[in-house]
């Protein structure tokens, strides 16, 4: 991950290792209470609310490459069950621990004599900025890990009818009779043999008879 121009200290998720400082083994825990930033989740299936509370307790441990971050994101979470379409909500908690390495050490904590040429490497490292870190990106993928992938109301929601589209959960006993297709003809015959003896019951001849005698008149 390139640097980035400057970090500024007064935003939620940027933290400060100052006090911490650059001695090994030194720890330093930390709780804070934000507002939940924007499209935190999985896009169009479920997330936390833009706004939501959002609790992080923290654990920072300073190392001879950098500061070791170990936490834990509390929020709630809303989204749509995907087999009833019914809105939902559930208790989140994201763990996660990352690295953020000192821009002027290399791997194994020691002072750079030279720039490295490596930005490849670098764009998969995560670094503090005049001692500050931005904890947003590590956030939004540990987030995205711990929310499921197709969440629903409950385990066992049994989704809606293929047929007409009602939320089964409500009505267990619903149900449609089923037609065999292979039997619709018949039933197609047998109504037209009923209207034939309805005529017969009336007195009056079957259409097509009663067509036939005006023909002959």
């Amino acid at each position: 991950m390139a640097l980035n121009a400057r970090l500024d200290h007064r935003k939620p998720l940027v933290f400060d290792t100052h006090e911490l400082g650059r001695r090994p083994g030194a720890l330093q825990r930390l709780t804070r209470e934000i507002d939940a930033p924007k499209d935190l989740g999985i896009a169009g299936v479920i997330g936390v609310p833009e706004g939501a509370p959002m609790k992080l307790d923290l654990r920072l441990e300073s190392v001879m490459e950098g500061v070791l971050v170990t936490g834990t994101a509390r929020a709630q979470a809303e989204g749509e069950c995907v087999r009833c379409l019914e809105p939902l909500e559930l208790e989140l908690a994201a763990d996660f621990q990352e690295m953020f390495s000192y821009p002027d050490a290399d791997d194994r904590g020691r002072p750079k004599a030279e720039p490295a040429d490596d930005a490849e490497e670098d764009e998969d490292r995560l670094f503090i900025e005049d001692g500050l870190f931005d904890l947003e990106p590590v956030l939004r993928d540990a987030v995205v890990l711990a929310l499921p992938m197709q969440p629903v109301c409950q385990d066992d929601c049994p989704g809606l009818c293929s047929q007409c589209g009602a939320r089964l959960a409500d009505d267990p006993a619903h149900h449609h009779d089923a037609v065999d297709i292979r039997w619709a003809a018949l039933q197609g015959l047998a109504g037209s043999l009923e209207d034939g003896e309805k005529d017969e019951i009336s007195g009056e001849a079957p259409r097509p008879a009663r067509a036939n005698e005006k023909q002959e008149k």
